[in-house]
């Protein structure tokens, strides 16, 4: 009976095991093509890859979100090794790529930016809208992770 009971708990756990590994998967893959999302919406906003914004510092701005996209979704979801750090760092990577532009989009409307005063109170603007949800949702979902990854790292 004992031994049934101890079967039983190890074939539950590798199930749960399983389930988790998929979960994580998932999570990452969303994340990805959020982080994707965030840089194509950042390339069409420019007006495409070989175009820079003006004022020059902002289009910068522009590319750095457009790699950093890149890079993170490449985080996520490239298996890396142990020694580059506790898994949580690609997640705290996908809070940052999201909450800078967030945080940049609501600044143009609000108060504006040196040398890009156009924008103020222009809150219509759909390619904005689609990029404040991608970034929301990737800020929502990598905290999530980032406290599910390191209370799993803490125990």
């Amino acid at each position: 009976m004992a031994q049934q009971k101890m079967a039983e708990q190890t074939i539950l756990g590798r199930i749960s095991a399983r389930e988790d590994t998929q979960s994580e998967i998932s999570m990452r893959l969303v994340g990805a093509l959020l982080a994707l999302a965030i840089a194509a919406v950042h390339v069409a906003d420019q007006g495409g890859v070989t175009v820079l914004n003006s004022p020059a510092w902002l289009g910068w701005a522009f590319r750095l979100i457009e790699v950093g996209g890149v890079l993170t979704a490449l985080v996520l979801l490239v298996p890396r090794p142990a020694w580059l750090g506790p898994a949580w760092l690609g997640w705290a990577a996908g809070a940052l790529l999201g909450a800078g532009p967030f945080t940049g989009y609501i600044a143009t409307r609000t108060v504006g930016l040196p040398g890009d005063p156009g924008d103020v109170g222009n809150w219509g603007y759909w390619v904005g809208t689609v990029s404040l949800l991608a970034e929301a949702a990737l800020v929502v979902l990598s905290v999530s992770m980032v406290l599910t990854l390191r209370r799993r790292w803490a125990q």
